[in-house]
């Protein structure tokens, strides 16, 4: 009996198992964005000018990941969540509140920053697993750019 595959040739149960756990990225760096923006609005003090131009930094890199991220769900043949209900839902990042102080908000963005990488490491586990360059590709640049800004994110934080 032979596997059933998905528009781009693989498996049809791995790329759905891909996609619920890239929804649960996407739903991470949603909420990410959210937060980023909001430290960018609001961000106060000696730092402000710095982190201002930081925080926009991240906000529209991660505008294009979530585009990236979607995008390769629908290449699996499956649906991105699109709803902030789902994102909230899903997300193991919290949505932050009336952030204005430059240390808390870069400790957010590293603990955001932490839990993407496991997230993207578990998904280049499973690509590896169902033979899907593109997903694994897509993680080994995310995971590579993310772990040097946590360092110097971390570096911003050290005293």
């Amino acid at each position: 009996m032979s596997k059933k595959l998905n528009q781009i040739g693989l498996d049809a149960t791995k790329g759905k198992d891909l996609a619920k756990k890239l929804n649960t990225l996407l739903a991470n760096y949603q909420v990410f964005y959210a937060n980023a923006r909001g430290f960018h609005w609001n961000i106060k003090g000696e730092k402000f000018f710095e982190l201002h131009v930081k925080f926009e930094e991240l906000y529209n890199d991660a505008f294009l990941k979530t585009d990236e991220i979607a995008e390769r769900i629908l290449t699996l043949s499956e649906t991105p969540v699109h709803n902030f209900s789902d994102y909230v839902k899903h997300s193991s990042i919290k949505e932050a509140k009336d952030v204005s102080n430059g240390k808390e908000a870069v400790q957010l963005v590293v603990d955001g920053f932490q839990k993407l990488l496991i997230l993207e490491r578990e998904l280049l586990q499973l690509s590896a697993d169902a033979h899907d360059e593109g997903t694994n590709a897509l993680m080994s640049d995310y995971i590579r750019e993310q772990e040097k800004t946590i360092w110097m994110y971390n570096s911003f934080l050290t005293k």
